[in-house]
């Protein structure tokens, strides 16, 4: 783990510690996954067979997962993880149904003007399944896009060694509300659901984490569909005063790096003590934990903890790093609060640890990485519906600007928008010249 001290070290060093992990885009990756696409585009189901064997199964007999599969899925999961899956969803549901919008119109002077909101007809969910299941992302995504309105869901994940979907996945596939769920996996299953295949629905817009060859095929496919956002490596930034518990910050600094070695794990903290105590028990932590060389490889790399001099010295290193997760372990997070603009998800206080919001707090977990909290927001129902703007003027109401349209028009050299309006006010309507 790399530490700074804020006044001793070199503020560029610090900061380029919280630079974003390096691109995930190879050229490899970006080959790979172009001929990948080319191979779906063109083979279709006999593609996604093939490519599925190679890389996730080599059991797999087909591509859907049957009503059976999931029949069986919920004889295999315990009673007590369904029910957290639907406690879990009930909390995800009853947060974004507060997101919701409305269509409105006003009329101004003549001229009624308004926005109409309609939900996307198919969405695709991608859940990677690859390192373990993710049935958290699968509640994360389908329930808000369920709550806008979507139709219809598709969703991919990878098979399992035996052929099969992974079980939890599957139960919270059908609790949140997903039509279809195919054992496709990879840059594959971005492709058969961006273009289509023999039993792969073309989707309109695609959501959901992955591997580089999923970002990247992500990348490769929006404009044919819509993309969620280039998710890239976990991210947490804890911010501490002299009150955290260093047993309760440590254990959240290990429970990001766990996720992967490019995962990158932040301490700041305005105390020296509290900054010794943290750094220990992380030790500790690391050599106990089940991922133990994962964590240990993700906290050589991308471990980081700053002694910050003042509260106000921490949020600016926030605001610079503008981190996936932030955690404000400090006396009186609401007054810091204010200071914070640029985070994915804000956790305040000693008891709001990032797997709470990870699991089962209500807002989604699909949030912006890579600093790009700087200018994007996490999954909402927004994602999943489309705006349209609607104008409907009356004559009158068109005279009364009509000027102000041609001399804009005019100005930007386009005479036949101005002819546009003119030939509204015109004596002569007709080509001939007559009434």
């Amino acid at each position: 783990m790399k530490i700074f001290e804020v006044g001793r070290d070199p503020q560029s060093e610090i900061e380029a510690s919280l630079a974003p992990s390096p691109s995930m885009f190879s050229d490899e990756v970006k080959s790979v996954v172009e001929k990948i696409i080319a191979d779906v585009r063109e083979r279709g189901d006999e593609a996604l067979l093939e490519l599925g064997r190679r890389f996730d199964s080599p059991e797999l007999s087909s591509l859907k997962a049957s009503d059976e599969e999931i029949d069986l899925a919920y004889r295999e999961v315990p009673n007590d993880l369904i029910e957290a899956v639907r406690r879990a969803k009930a909390n995800i549901e009853s947060f974004h149904i507060k997101q919701v919008r409305q269509s409105w119109f006003e009329v101004t002077c003549g001229c009624l003007r308004g926005q109409i909101y309609h939900p996307i007809e198919r969405v695709g969910i991608y859940a990677p399944g690859g390192r373990a299941p993710y049935p958290s992302s699968v509640l994360m995504l389908a329930v808000p896009a369920k709550v806008a309105g979507v139709k219809f869901m598709v969703m991919c994940s990878p098979a399992r060694p035996d052929g099969r979907a992974d079980p939890l996945t599957l139960v919270a596939a059908r609790e949140s509300g997903v039509d279809v769920v195919f054992k496709i996996g990879g840059a594959q299953a971005v492709a058969a659901m961006a273009f289509g295949t023999e039993s792969v629905p073309k989707v309109d817009k695609i959501v959901g984490p992955g591997n580089p060859y999923v970002t990247e095929a992500k990348r490769q496919v929006y404009g044919s569909v819509g993309i969620d956002m280039m998710a890239g490596p976990s991210e947490i930034m804890i911010v501490a005063d002299d009150t955290a518990d260093p047993v309760m910050a440590a254990a959240d600094m290990i429970s990001q790096a766990e996720h992967a070695e490019d995962s990158k794990s932040v301490f700041v903290t305005t105390s020296r003590i509290v900054a010794d105590k943290v750094l220990a028990e992380v030790k500790r932590r690391r050599d106990q934990a089940a991922r133990s060389d994962v964590i240990a490889e993700s906290l050589a790399q991308n471990g980081v903890m700053i002694l910050a001099q003042t509260i106000e010295q921490a949020v600016d290193l926030v605001n610079l790093f503008a981190p996936e997760h932030l955690e404000l372990l400090v006396a009186d997070p609401w007054s810091v609060l204010p200071m914070i603009k640029n985070a994915g998800a804000i956790m305040l206080g000693h008891f709001s640890p990032v797997p709470f919001g990870d699991y089962a707090a209500g807002p989604s977990h699909t949030l912006p990485t890579g600093g790009t909290a700087r200018f994007s927001s996490p999954v909402t129902v927004d994602d999943f519906v489309k705006k349209s703007s609607l104008v409907s003027c009356t004559k009158s109401a068109l005279e009364d600007i009509a000027d102000t349209v041609i001399m804009l028009a005019e100005a930007e050299g386009f005479m036949a928008h101005a002819d546009s309006i003119r030939v509204r006010f015109s004596q002569d309507k007709s080509a001939d010249g007559s009434e």
